[in-house]
């Protein structure tokens, strides 16, 4: 079976796309499906390119036993190619992505995190939690990781 390809994007890379991946990493691996997912993580700017995320979100994501160790990195129109479907976190993350698809089987593969929100349905992105405190950044992650046990169920129902 082919591996699904997934590109989680936020804005810089250090905050809620390498939450994403790790968190849907480790639901990938709890449900023994790491054999059919490649996920990664990159953000529209390049301002943190090869920075380690947010230590807040590394301190909140270590508190609930995750690792965040992805190094940050910009996306590129290349990752169309790559990537079955491109992820993002909030309205201007999909707009930015809109604009560097080529054509419209690139533009179907761009995707909302807070569409698959369950717990949460009806919150309308993940929003950045860069320029808040803690509590900002424990909300971001709440919902990261509701929308990503929807996302892989959405996937796996397939």
């Amino acid at each position: 079976m082919k591996r699904i390809k997934l590109l989680f994007v936020c804005l810089g890379n250090i905050c809620r796309s390498p939450a994403a991946e790790a968190v849907m990493k480790h639901l990938v691996e709890e449900r023994n499906l790491s054999h059919l997912f490649y996920i990664n993580s990159a953000g529209i700017g390049a301002w943190h390119t090869g920075q380690l995320p947010d230590k807040r979100m590394r301190v909140q994501g270590a508190a609930r036993g995750y690792l965040f160790d992805h190094r940050a990195q910009q996306v590129k129109r290349e990752d169309f190619l790559r990537y079955d479907y491109l992820i993002g976190m909030d309205d201007e993350n999909i707009h930015d992505l809109r604009r560097l698809a080529t054509n419209k089987e690139q533009a179907d593969k761009i995707l909302c995190l807070a569409n698959y929100l369950q717990k949460y349905a009806g919150e309308p992105t993940i929003p950045d939690p860069f320029y808040g405190g803690t509590k900002d950044f424990i909300w971001a992650l709440d919902l990261i990781e509701d929308a990503c046990k929807g996302l892989l169920d959405a996937l796996t129902e397939a």
